[in-house]
């Protein structure tokens, strides 16, 4: 017998295929049904979308003692209910509804980018109806740009109207309607109104088949010839919980992972792109010291040691520290150790600023106008928020230098030409950067494990989804051996061991591991024992 607790509600005690199952009142069999770990075949139902018009006839199951099958989307559990959702009676009404759906659909599975991920591929194979009794063509309808990036191959759509009631009932957007009825029916935008969202790339990841294609992915990478990866998106600081879809170490697709406590099932369009052209640029590969006029390229133990014996040479003059707010807390954390080390008890973080957009029906789910994913992280760490157009402050002559990340856009022209040590750790080389004594190269968030600290603090964990290029490390195991070096902590190699270190000597973070924040993440300042006891998750 599962249970579910249902926390002061009323609950019911049913029967699903001869598994009791308690659920609060007026849970839908079909949710029901996932309590004890059936997954009922469905088009038209999706958890994230309000209503259920159980148009699809897919989920429908057997009651005992009810002469005909009923739709588990509508189907309010009850008390005694006896469901079966495999019966004979069950299966022949999916074949049915299977073949009928074929009538018209094409034979687009070698070159439909849905192939692989297609739920009506899928449950063809599944009830085995994969022939056809009609021998009569099959009706074409072309395919329409419904939106400036989203194209609509009406052939291949079966009418669940997810995509509708997305925008109708959660972006409370009504440009989509269904035209036409029966097998004319299509799916188009409201006669003079165009499909302009800052969500509305989400009816794209609710399409059950291929019928909505995001244009830049047209063609572009097949299901098994990606790799998928748990990753927070950086687009702004929701932290919204997001899949990163790579092939041949580049980023292609990102889709929304669902976190109640975040995003629901959803993202917003500015985070899907902005995370893809973030993977474009010349990288820095291999750290750099100075020689002479010029920068030299050489390994990781010349590099470290060689800027060792500059910071003690330096000793602990102060100077400047100016840091991105898209570093992780594990790389802000060494980040300001070293600069206590150096004597540095000031440093900056502009945060880019953008308009905002809201989408009604999930109100944690913004785009904020903070465009960089740990500006509170920044906050926690003892950074000072400074304008996002101002210039770095310049350091006096004879004083340090360190740049975490940072683009230096700002910056003037010789910036740290002056200064008595310029150290710059970034995943690029900037012009700015081009006065500096060493430079260290580090991986992007999306080529390394570690933490982000959304707007509310929620510390949430992002996982590898590229190789770094050339010899490009984490800033967080950079720093580590630098103040290894320096006799000033021990050397990490894993972000598991990162995070403690952070955690101990952080009062925010304290109680915090790895693998206790799971994939759903945890507030700042919350109860240490229950972050600590924390069910591990598997990656997904």
């Amino acid at each position: 017998m599962s249970d579910l607790d249902g926390g002061g509600l009323d609950t019911v005690t049913l029967t699903i295929d001869g598994v009791e199952v308690t659920v609060p009142k007026g849970t839908r069999v079909i949710e029901a049904a996932e309590r004890t770990g059936v997954v009922v075949p469905r088009y038209c139902y999706h958890p994230g979308i309000p209503t259920r018009p159980a148009q699809c006839r897919m989920c429908l199951v057997e009651i005992e003692g009810q002469p005909k099958l009923q739709p588990s989307c509508v189907l309010e559990a009850q008390d005694g209910m006896s469901i079966l959702t495999a019966s004979e009676t069950a299966e022949k009404a999916r074949q049915s509804v299977i073949e009928f759906l074929l009538v018209n659909h094409p034979l687009d599975c070698p070159i439909c980018d849905a192939a692989g991920q297609c739920m009506l591929q899928d449950y063809a194979y599944v009830t085995t109806q994969l022939k056809s009794r009609v021998d009569e063509p099959k009706t074409v309808m072309g395919r329409d740009r419904i939106a400036d990036d989203i194209l609509y191959f009406a052939d291949r759509c079966i009418i669940c109207t997810r995509c509708v009631r997305f925008m109708r009932d959660v972006a409370e957007d009504d440009s989509l309607v269904v035209a036409q009825r029966g097998h004319k029916a299509y799916i188009d935008t409201f006669p003079g109104r165009d499909l302009d969202n800052p969500f509305q790339g989400n009816i794209v990841d609710v399409c059950p088949v291929g019928a909505l294609v995001h244009e830049d992915f047209v063609f572009k990478a097949r299901a098994w010839d990606m790799d998928a990866t748990a990753g927070i998106c950086p687009g702004c600081s929701t932290g919204c919980n997001v899949t990163i879809d790579t092939k041949e170490n580049q980023i292609v697709r990102l889709k929304p992972r669902h976190n109640a406590e975040v995003n629901s099932y959803w993202m917003c369009d500015h985070g899907r792109k902005h995370l893809v052209m973030s993977n474009r640029g010349i990288r820095a590969e291999v750290p750099m010291i100075r020689d002479g006029d010029s920068l030299r390229a050489t390994d990781w133990p010349t590099a470290i040691a060689w800027i060792a014996a500059r910071i003690r040479q330096a000793g602990s003059n102060g100077g400047l520290g100016i840091a991105s707010p898209n570093s992780s807390n594990e790389n802000l954390f060494y980040f300001s150790r070293l600069l206590s080390r150096l004597g540095i008890d000031r440093w900056e973080y502009s945060v880019p600023q953008g308009s905002t957009a809201s989408l009604p029906t999930v109100p944690r789910l913004e785009l904020r106008a903070d465009r960089a994913a740990n500006g509170k992280g920044g906050e926690l760490f003892g950074g000072t928020r400074v304008d996002a157009e101002a210039v770095p402050s310049p350091a006096r002559a004879g004083e340090t230098i360190v740049v975490l990340e940072d683009g230096l856009a700002e910056a003037p022209d010789g910036f740290g030409s002056e200064a008595g040590f310029f150290l710059y750790v970034g995943s690029r080389l900037p012009d700015a950067a081009r006065e500096a004594d060493a430079v260290l190269p580090i991986a992007t968030f999306a080529e390394m494990d570690g933490t982000f600290t959304n707007f509310e603090g929620r510390v949430q964990r992002f996982h590898r989804a590229l190789q770094a290029p050339g010899i490009a490390r984490p800033a967080w195991m950079v720093l580590a051996r630098v103040l290894a070096a320096l006799d000033d902590l021990e050397p990490v190699s894993d972000v598991g061991a990162a995070l403690d270190a952070m955690a101990s000597a952080t009062a925010a973070f304290a109680g915090m591991s790895w693998q206790g924040l799971g994939l759903k993440g945890a507030l700042v300042g919350g109860d240490a024992a229950a972050v600590g006891a924390a069910p591990a998750e598997i990656d997904g």
